[in-house]
């Protein structure tokens, strides 16, 4: 309702009719738009301390895994050519 207003140029007493609401709300809504929207993208952007946080575990985690990936490598890797040497392969 408050775009169509802003940027459609419609009369707020035909937009509120339309919708059923009373002007004063209509007038609230938009106050708390201009008093508050600013909030809205204030993080766009930003990476804050609990993200970095997340960031860097992740890392760690992913760190874990290619090493584990790296350990079972090896221990096929050893198990084919003993199955090999003993001729079960």
């Amino acid at each position: 309702m408050l775009r169509e207003h802003l940027l459609e140029r419609k009369p707020i007493s035909e937009i509120c009719e339309r919708h059923g609401i009373a002007p004063s709300v209509f007038y609230e809504w938009q106050r708390k738009l201009f008093e508050n929207g600013a909030a809205a993208f204030a993080s766009v952007g930003k990476v804050t301390s609990r993200e970095h946080e997340l960031a860097a575990r992740v890392e760690q985690l992913e760190a874990k895994i290619a090493r584990k990936d790296t350990v079972i490598a090896e221990i096929s890797e050893d198990l084919v050519l003993l199955k090999k040497e003993a001729g079960e392969l």
